[in-house]
């Protein structure tokens, strides 16, 4: 037990220190240590889909660090890191028909079904952006069975991706308000 409460003063003074970072760091360190691109794109679909344009940034950083020419090895492609068959769908759905695997690797059309897809998945979690994060990264069939076992974010990865996310959300509203129109 006193091990379990050491570690959790522990993790308690560390997320303190990394928030800490966070907020007190000067704009000019978090814009190169955190960089912006494509913000217009950006700004764009994260406003027709009704999201917040810095956590739409801040998924295209954790996903590609802002490389259109991303691939993962399981195959996801592009700013948003989409797999080929999520797309695909996303193009159907949206009224697409020429749907082409290269077209992954345009940064508007990767974040236009990037952010149609966390809309999606947000609509489908009821508002809740943190499943909508989760379903993103670890596929909605494993939300959805969490939901039903109650577990809440089974996969640590998952969950550290999900607060990962935020935390560089916070980042790039703090440091580029004005290009993502907050």
């Amino acid at each position: 037990m006193r091990v379990l409460v050491i570690a959790a003063a522990v993790l308690l003074a560390c997320a303190s220190v990394a928030a800490w970072v966070v907020d007190s760091e000067p704009d000019w360190y978090l814009r190169t240590r955190y960089p912006l691109e494509y913000e217009t794109i950006v700004r764009t679909h994260a406003c027709e889909h009704g999201l917040d344009p810095a956590l739409l940034a801040a998924v295209v950083y954790a996903e590609s660090r802002y490389d259109p020419n991303a691939h993962s090895a399981a195959g996801a492609v592009g700013l948003m890191q989409l797999l080929p068959e999520t797309a695909r769908g996303i193009a159907l759905r949206t009224g697409g028909t020429r749907f082409v695997v290269a077209d992954l690797r345009d940064p508007d059309i990767n974040v236009r079904y990037g952010s149609w897809y966390i809309d999606h998945l947000r609509a489908h979690y009821d508002g809740d952006i943190r499943l909508a994060l989760a379903a993103y990264h670890a596929g909605q069939g494993n939300v959805d069975r969490w939901q039903r076992e109650g577990v809440g974010i089974a996969f640590p990865e998952t969950k550290a991706y999900v607060d990962e996310v935020e935390r560089v959300r916070h980042v790039y509203a703090t440091a580029y308000r004005d290009e993502l129109g907050l």
